[in-house]
């Protein structure tokens, strides 16, 4: 399943320095605009200890991970929708994604230039987003006049489609995204091949600094507003520090945990990022574990089990017989397979069950 999120925002915010802690892969992220201007792509393992365990438990030769991919885009200035910058190039890189990390910076620090001339993320916000919503106005406006040929006609779907474009237009004439539209599910089905920008999930990314005036532990008025905009949008937010997670790519574990306490560091949001934006996606993960191999297997969320097996194979689909399943902290608790089917732990599932986040699967065809 390739499902991708775009790492947008200013420039000069820490994405490619979030996007090289991300994927421990170099790409430029020097100090001065539009450094970024190809997008690069970084395939990211989705932390989960669970796979570990299953696959001490089985002694499997192999363990995979499930992965999830950032997209590094361009940096993005006011009148982008306009061909401002790398405007158009940012534009079109970020239709084809499936969601939206927006980096937004809350550190002061004298010797890397903010764009603005000050640090205020709800600004730096409103320019990215005023930008998307304005992108999307014209592709929207530009298709209502495709479609009223046809509606003269009377051609119902072309109807519907330009009621449900005009409610979409209202929303962002209202400086509002897209995603705030009340739709149903057909109306959601017409739009979904506009590729609007503001339609897809957005998570923040608050990229701090050690050592330097951060706005979540000075708790200004920024700050504070910030949050409260994040709150009344209902989206997720993660902070991380890009630049300190960037130096300690290259280490694990305890000695990792040493260094970024000395450099003055907190939690590792890198997990944070990674395991949210997994979530943004709608994605959850199933395992299959044995002594060859155990594996992490993405799928989305309300997918049944026939459905579900095609990340294996697209044959599972048509074959599926039946799906044996138990969750993965019942199997490690009972020490195995055997012990777990003598406890009735193993359930024998048919095609209208959904794969629950968590499962441990064997299938049948």
């Amino acid at each position: 399943m390739n499902l991708s999120i775009g790492i947008v925002g200013l420039p000069n915010v820490g994405k490619s320095t979030l996007f090289n802690a991300l994927t421990k892969k170099s790409v430029p992220a020097e100090n001065y605009p539009f450094c970024t201007i190809d997008p690069s792509v970084g395939i990211v393992p989705v932390p989960d200890e669970r796979l570990w365990k299953l696959s001490e438990l089985s002694k499997s030769k192999k363990t995979i991970p499930a992965v999830i991919e950032f997209v590094d885009i361009a940096g993005l200035v006011k009148g982008a929708s306009e061909g401002e910058g790398l405007g158009n190039k940012f534009l079109s890189n970020i239709k084809e994604v499936n969601s939206i990390a927006e980096v937004v910076r809350i550190f002061e620090d004298s010797d890397v230039l903010h764009v603005a001339g000050n640090i205020n993320p709800l600004n730096d916000i409103g320019v990215i987003n005023l930008e998307l919503i304005l992108s999307d106005l014209q592709t929207v406006q530009k298709r209502i006049g495709s479609v009223e040929k046809d509606v003269k006609k009377g051609d119902k779907l072309a109807i519907k489609e330009k009621e449900v474009l005009q409610k979409i237009e209202k929303t962002l004439l209202e400086e509002k995204l897209a995603q705030f539209t009340e739709l149903d599910e057909k109306e959601k089905e017409i739009i979904k091949g506009f590729s609007l920008l503001t339609i897809k999930p957005i998570m923040y990314v608050l990229n701090k600094k050690a050592g330097a005036k951060n706005l979540d532990e000075l708790k200004d008025e920024r700050w504070t507003k910030l949050l409260e905009f994040i709150k009344n949008s209902g989206s997720n937010y993660v902070i991380v520090d890009a630049g300190l997670e960037n130096e300690l790519k290259e280490m694990d574990g305890e000695e990792k945990e040493m260094f970024r306490k000395e450099l003055g560091g907190a939690d590792d949001g890198i997990n944070d990022l990674i395991k949210k934006a997994y979530e943004l996606l709608g994605l959850i993960t199933y395992f299959t574990t044995g002594e060859d191999e155990s594996r992490a297997w993405t799928i989305e969320k309300g997918w049944a089990a026939p459905m579900a097996g095609t990340a294996i194979h697209t044959d599972f689909k048509d074959k599926f017989i039946r799906a044996e399943v138990i969750e993965w902290n019942k199997l490690l608790e009972s020490g195995g397979y055997g012990p777990a089917r003598e406890k009735g732990f193993v359930r024998t599932e048919g095609k209208e069950y959904v794969v629950q986040d968590g499962d441990v699967i064997e299938f049948r065809i």
